[in-house]
Parts: C-alpha cells; structure tokens; sequence
C-alpha cells in the first residue's frame, strides 16, 4: 500500500513539472516568437537615446522643373541634461551666444527628460552662431541638422505656394494643402547611454532621413515672371489698392499663373500681418464682375437662340427703364440702333438687359449656375470662396436686368477664369488646378500624374465659335482694343465695376477688369487681370486692364512659341492709336514695281540686281505704317 502511494506522488510530480516546463516553453516560444520586438524597443529605450535629424520637405518646381521651393540646411540645439555637469556655466554659456535669459536657458538644461530641444531660440541657427557653440566643447551639448524652407523667388507666386512654420509645417497655400506629401520622415543619431543617461563608448548608429514627394505644378516660371512684373508695374504706375491676374489653359484647367498685389515674402512671413499671407485673392476675394460678366448672358442667349448676332437689332437711346428704375448706357445718348454684335462690341449695358429678358430669368440662371458661379471651382488650394448670387425666387425684373451685365452678384476670379474658359473652349467645363505631378525626391521619377478633370458639357460647338467670334470682334472693333496684338487673333472683354462700400455704390472707386484668350480660333491661353482702385487714370477696364493682359499676351507669345495667326480681323484705329497695315507681297516684281507697290515705307536693300526675292518681315502680315522693309535682289 504504502509503495502504491509513493509511485502515485512521484507519477503527480513528474506532471506537475512536465506542465511547468511545457509552461516555460510556450513563454519562452511567446517572447521569442511574438514579444520579441515590442520588449527588445522597450529594452532599446532604456540604454539607447536619438538626435533628431530634420527631413527636407519635397520641392516645389513649375512645369518645366524649375524649382519654386527648396530647403536649405541649419542647425539646432539640442541638450542631454544627464551628461551636464556644470548646468550652471553651460547656461551662461548658452544664453550669452544666444543672447536670451539665462533662468530660461536653465531651465532647458536642468529638465528632467532624456532629450531637450531649444525652442525656438535654438532653432535654424547661423553658421556664426553654432559655430561658437560648437567651439565650446561642453558636455550634453549638441547641434543637429535641421532643414528650413527657402523660396528662392521671394514674393514671387507667394499666395499659391504659401509658408511652412519653424517646425516645417504647412501653414498655407500648397505648403498647407499638400502638407502630407511634402512632409518627409525624420531621421536620427543613436547612441547608447548607461540607466544615468552618461554616454557609453559604443558606436553611433546613423538613421537617414527620407525627403518628402516633390510637387510638380502646371505654373510656368517665366509667365509667372512676366505676370508679376506686369501687376507691380500696375501697382506704381496707377497707386492701385490691389491687382490680380490669372493665366489658364482652358483646354485643360491647368493654371499657367497666378498673382496678386499685396503679395509677400514667404521666407520672411513673420514680418507682414494675416490678412496678406493668407488672402489668396485670386479664389479668395468676391467682387461685382460688371461687364466680363456679361460674356456668360450672351453665351446662354446664343445657345437658347434667343438672339441673333447678324440679324437681331437693338436700339439704346442711353438708357431703359426697368419696373421703374433707370438703367444707363455708358455711352451718353446711347448707341442708336444696333446689331446684337455691335451690343457686344460696345458693351451696351441697355442690350445686354434686352439679352438677359430675351432669356428670362430661369434661364438666365440656371446658366449663370450651369457655368459654376454661385459655388466653390473645386482648385486644388485652400481659402476658396463661393461668390454670392441672387436667390431666384426672389428676383424680380430690376434684379434679372442687373445680372444680366454683372451687376449685383459676386463672383471670384477664378470662377471667372473657368467659365470663360468653358465658353470658348467648346462648351467644357473642366476643374482648376495646380498641382500636375507628385516625382520622387531624388530622382525626380513619376510617382502619380493628375489629369484635367472635365465635368460637364454646357453648350454646343457651334455655340462655343460664335462666342469666341463675337469677342474677337471686341478686341478689333470695340472696347477691347487696347488688347489687340497685330497678326495674333486675340478675344475677350472688359468691365468697370463700381466697388460697394458699406452697402453703397462708390462713386470713384472701380474694380477694373479684363478677361482675354488667345488664338481666338483655337484657344490656347486666358488671361483675367483685375486692378483695384486704380488712380489718376480714365476708370475703364479697356483703358487700364486691357493693356496689361496685352504685355502678358506678347509675353506668352514667345514662351509658349504661339504663331501668327490667319484670317486676322483688322482693328478699327482711333486717332490715337500706332496703324498697322497689311505688308504687301512684292516678291519676284522688278525693283521699280516694288517701290510702288512698298510707297510710305522706308526701304533696305540686298544684292544689286532688279528682281525682288525675298521680303521681310514676311507678305501679308501687319506691319506699322512707314516701318523698314528689307528687300533681296538677285
């Protein structure tokens, strides 16, 4: 019996330790196995310390890879206070280079915590400065790299591009918007310290930061350089309170530019208030349009056929009375009686409220809606307003009159932009944006491409040509004139909008507008330019804007290498105006026939035989009147 109870204890030992030691096991399997990265971390931690290393943010370059926003590389101060041994003197020290308050510098030297950033006295350092920190050699003292953004164009596309903060933040603009992607990731030193944070005498380990993606942007540098220059010549010549220009591709939505006046230095941002780098005027600011605005009106009357450009006839006698208010002409005494085509070459406010009644007001709505007013274009940047319409359950015939020319709604730049776009690019009507590739940091490879975003069809083809005939025509014959380019087809239309102050219409301040595109027949380039209570000037759009968008026209000519045009409409020529006439075609006439033909202007000859063969500049083109021709004989 009793050796049956011995063997019956030592059979329950032998489990109970067989289960111990499967327990063991499977623990031992556990941390091997399935605990081993999370406790060899938490072992990491407590002998291994980091020094940060700052990644570069990604770059921003235009369409052609220029670079609009780079990183230049500083240095920061760091502090371990466990391997301080003197916190006293190293205070001094630290806060005599920096020149900040000695109980403030230690108080970074005496926390009780592994790693101490200086912030923000310590922080994107000059070379003098951590130099001499450098050179004191003390103990738990550290400078590490770190990565500032640096815009080497200084104002230039300031508002798109926006600003980062000292930690490398986006805070507006596409630095804001595209935040995620421009942000790298950080690396570090590592090095080991013992339970008191002394440093142990093992190696360092390197952890390399990995930049972040580079922004490629539709923008073309050297358009943007002409525009800004063409909106600061604006700015001196005319006092103006403010200046706006936008250039898009209305094939595509892509924007081309983007500027305004006040503008200002991203690298130095602290140095100007709120309400300038973070108005993005171009999406941001809602004004009245006046008569760009009117470009929408004919288009749905075109499209409804509710008029006829050639047959349609209006008579102004200066000005119609709607529901009991006046409405003027500009033009005192009116026009007389027209064809809607000279409405629109004249920019006859009376016509276009027979235009706007011809449609009625549902349709002239729900157009003005079709064409995108009224809500936010969807641009890749942030701050973008929706403009303010008329609700159409509450307009009566004054307030269907007043739209109708682009008075009393408001409407943003860049819905403008878009819609004329659309109403000359075939009826399309495509999203805005500014972003055109996301590249890899360092070799500048594709990662992802952003393609136009067409959202709708509005009106037909047919519709789209006659709009963009009736625009040319303004540019040759009527108040778009001063934007007329010689041997280039050029459209658009002006507008002078008075600027409400405190709910009243001001009598001598006026937003003076103009929106243009280019070749009229087969459009490759828009252009909108707005300039904000110009001074000492004939308050017109055609008078100040329209010049403007011309030098920016003449600009994109040579970038974008645009030809000359055919079947170019002649300009009507005022008194003031340079003539231009159509160089005729001399070559293979003998010598005597070309001086007749070439009377008034000045010749020059090559070769010394009689036959003409060849002409510059060449036959058919507009040349200024008594202008130099070269002519080579054979």
């Amino acid at each position: 019996m009793f050796y049956n109870n011995i063997h019956t204890r030592i059979r329950y030992v032998f489990l109970v330790v067989l289960i111990c030691l499967i327990i063991c096991i499977a623990k031992v399997f556990y941390i091997q196995v399935f605990s081993y990265q999370k406790l060899n971390t938490l072992a990491d931690a407590l002998w291994s310390r980091k020094l940060p290393i700052m990644a570069d943010r990604g770059e921003i370059i235009d369409r052609n890879g220029k670079v609009l926003a780079t990183n230049i590389t500083t240095t920061s101060l760091v502090v371990i206070p466990n391997q301080i041994k003197d916190k006293e003197l190293t205070a001094q020290k630290l806060s005599e280079i920096l020149g900040t308050d000695y109980d403030d510098m230690l108080k970074h030297v005496s926390k009780k915590t592994s790693i101490e950033r200086v912030h923000p006295e310590g922080r994107q350092l000059s070379y003098e400065v951590a130099e001499k920190i450098d050179n004191l050699k003390l103990d738990g003292v550290y400078l590490v790299k770190e990565s500032k953004r640096y815009y080497p164009y200084n104002n230039l596309l300031s508002h798109v591009l926006g600003y980062v903060g000292i930690d490398n933040q986006g805070l507006s603009g596409l630095e804001l918007y595209y935040n995620d992607y421009l942000t790298g990731e950080d690396g570090s030193i590592k090095y080991f310290s013992d339970g008191k944070g002394h440093k142990l005498e093992l190696a360092e380990v390197y952890e390399a930061p990995t930049s972040g993606i580079t922004l490629q942007l539709t923008i073309d540098l050297d358009l943007q350089l002409a525009v800004e220059n063409e909106l600061e010549n604006a700015i001196q010549k005319y006092e103006a309170d403010g200046a706006i220009a936008l250039a898009m591709n209305p094939k595509t939505g892509e924007i081309l530019a983007m500027a305004s006046r006040p503008s200002f230095d991203p690298n130095n941002y602290q140095d100007y208030n709120t309400e300038i780098i973070n108005r993005n005027l171009p999406i941001w600011m809602t004004f009245e349009p006046g008569s760009t605005f009117k470009i929408i009106t004919l288009t749905a009357a075109l499209e409804e056929k509710t008029i006829n450009l050639f047959e349609g006839t209006f008579h102004d006698s200066g000005s119609v009375n709607v529901d009991g208010a006046t409405i003027h002409c500009w033009k005192h005494g009116g026009h007389g009686t027209q064809t809607y085509l000279e409405v629109v070459e004249n920019s006859c406010n009376p016509g276009f409220v027979n235009i706007g009644f011809t449609l009625g007001t549902d349709k002239l709505m729900e157009y003005i809606n079709e064409f995108g007013f009224g809500k936010k274009t969807g641009i890749d940047l942030n701050g973008e307003a929706k403009g303010i319409l008329f609700k159409k359950e509450k307009m009566g015939p004054v307030e269907t009159a007043t739209t109708a020319f682009g008075q009393g709604v408001s409407v943003t730049p860049i819905q403008q932009i878009r819609a004329v776009s659309a109403a000359i690019n075939g009826g399309y009507l495509y999203t805005p944006y500014i972003v055109k590739n996301f590249l890899e940091s360092e070799t500048k490879s594709l990662i992802k491409a952003i393609n136009p975003t067409k959202e709708k069809k509005i009106i037909s083809d047919e519709t789209s040509s006659l709009v963009r005939f009736a625009l040319e025509n303004v540019v040759a014959k009527g108040s778009g004139h001063n934007a007329y380019i010689e041997n280039y087809r050029i459209g658009g239309k002006t507008g002078t909008a008075q600027t409400v102050e405190n709910g009243i219409y001001s009598s001598s301040k006026y937003i003076l507008s103009f929106v243009g595109f280019m070749p009229a027949d087969d459009p490759e380039i828009v252009v909108y330019v707005a300039i904000q209570n110009a001074k000492n000037v004939v308050q017109y759009g055609g008078t100040v804007s329209a010049p403007i968008a011309k030098n920016i026209f003449k600009s994109a000519i040579d970038i974008f290498d645009i030809k000359p045009s055919k079947d170019v409409i002649p300009k009507e020529y005022t008194w003031l105006d340079t003539k231009y006439v159509i160089l005729p075609d001399v070559v293979n006439m003998n010598l005597d026939e070309a001086k007749k033909a070439l009377k008034g202007f000045k010749l020059e000859y090559s070769g010394n035989g009689n036959t003409v063969i060849y002409e510059s500049p060449k036959p058919g083109s507009y040349v200024k009147e008594t202008s130099t021709i070269t002519l080579m004989l054979n």
